[in-house]
């Protein structure tokens, strides 16, 4: 069995002055970095009070579900011979805030657009979705369902 380690650093840059002296004092933003990479701004989701030009944590784990879905598919698609030339994902997800405060994921929902250049692989190149979620090491490590509605276009 192989281990991947990963680091990442979290820095608040929130603080106006007083901390988190009170709940309205201070602001939910931070610095996401990881080592020879660009920083990433983040701060919470607007509806707990956070900058809605930041990326907030739910956003986050949205894309890592997209990304690591679309390296699985394209790798899969490499392997078996079937030309991907665009791929673009909508993904959408879904939040349960309980009414005390906690929450947490109830579903994931991929929609990846695929254009391939040849249209008697579509079948094949829909299949392959299947793959490419029970590979995806994130989709492996959540605790609720990650669909996938694939469309597959061709252009030649």
């Amino acid at each position: 069995m192989k281990h991947h380690h990963y680091k990442t650093t979290i820095e608040w840059t929130g603080n106006k002055g007083p901390g988190t002296s009170n709940y309205r004092d201070y602001e939910r933003s931070h610095t996401i970095s990881v080592e020879n990479k660009p920083v990433i701004k983040g701060s919470s989701d607007p509806a707990f009070r956070g900058d809605n030009t930041k990326h907030n944590p739910e956003e986050m784990l949205l894309s890592s579900l997209s990304s690591c879905h679309m390296l699985w598919y394209l790798h899969f698609c490499s392997e078996a011979g079937i030309i991907v030339t665009d791929y673009i994902d909508h993904a959408t997800g879904t939040m349960e805030e309980t009414s005390n405060g906690r929450g947490h994921f109830t579903a994931v929902v991929l929609n990846p657009l695929v254009t391939i250049t040849d249209e008697t692989q579509i079948e094949k190149a829909i299949k392959l979705h299947e793959k490419a979620n029970k590979f995806c090491f994130i989709a492996n490590s959540v605790n609720f369902p990650v669909k996938h509605t694939p469309k597959i276009v061709i252009k030649i």
